[in-house]
């Protein structure tokens, strides 16, 4: 993606995740939103995105930050702010990944991997993806979740529609360090 298609979608994420409010909107149930009505907003607070541009979004190779269904589009995990997106429960592969950096190793030995501000853990089905998450931070360290084990234990995952999958908390009794 170009660095103004970047822009724009980083945009799209921070209100659709976490700010709607910025730009003067809400969001509906599910966290879905009129397409028109976020773009509308959007050029009215100074950030235009015609659909052209955001074609190009929805389109892009790599992240798959929305959804869209119809005439609307939400974000599609993130968030940051109460929207349940309707997803159900769904049983995970036998191990997960999470991608961090060395300085939050301790912190998670201790407590294990929670959502910190936003209404899930994310969870990565395969190394490259947890690599890249983790190297938004500096040099990354990806840690083994044994998620089948989890959940004949009785803990929830879901699936978001970009494949990201999703868990309320994941104590440390289930993380082992991995790949560096």
């Amino acid at each position: 993606m170009t660095s103004d298609l970047t822009s724009s979608s980083k945009f799209l994420s921070y209100v659709l995740r976490h700010n709607p409010a910025a730009i003067g909107v809400s969001l509906g149930d599910g966290g879905w939103i009129d397409i028109d009505a976020l773009l509308s907003a959007a050029a009215a607070h100074g950030r235009p995105i015609g659909r052209d541009r955001l074609g190009q979004i929805l389109s892009a190779p790599g992240k798959r930050r929305f959804e869209t269904r119809g005439e609307q589009i939400r974000a599609a995990q993130g968030h940051s702010i109460p929207v349940d997106l309707g997803l159900s429960p769904s049983p995970p592969p036998e191990v997960l990944y999470h991608g961090t950096v060395a300085r939050f190793l301790d912190r998670i030995r201790a407590e294990g991997l929670s959502a910190r501000g936003r209404t899930h853990v994310h969870l990565s089905a395969d190394v490259p993806a947890a690599r890249a998450v983790g190297s938004r931070r500096g040099r990354p360290v990806v840690l083994v979740v044994r998620a089948g084990a989890m959940h004949e234990r009785g803990y929830a995952f879901y699936r978001a529609a970009n494949g990201v999958w999703l868990a309320a908390h994941v104590p440390a009794e289930w993380i082992a360090e991995g790949i560096g």
